[in-house]
């Protein structure tokens, strides 16, 4: 008999929900990430991004419809696990 999790490939996300501003300029542990289309798209892309970091031993996820960001995840995701801190320069939040 199969197994679910031999077939399934979801990518589920799971921690506690933080907004991007409580993690501005602080080194986090990037360990998932996710890019869907938005139902209610804001940006260029029409796209979200989830990510899921670890601070504090603690799991959590971040929502954002940064374009520059989402950009950065699908160009570098294959890094992952990395440390990062999400700057806001300008009127846009980037990786550093």
């Amino acid at each position: 008999m199969k197994k679910f999790g031999d077939f399934a490939k979801e990518n589920i996300l799971d921690g506690e929900k933080l907004r991007i501003d409580d993690i501005l300029n602080e080194e986090i542990e990037i360990i998932n990430y996710s890019v869907k289309t938005s139902k209610y798209p804001k940006n260029n892309s029409g796209k979200y991004l989830t990510l899921q970091l670890r601070r504090e031993n603690r799991r959590y996820v971040v929502f954002t419809g940064s374009d520059v960001l989402i950009e950065q995840m699908e160009k570098y995701g294959n890094e992952l696990p990395f440390l990062s801190t999400i700057r806001k320069i300008n009127r846009y939040y980037s990786l550093t």
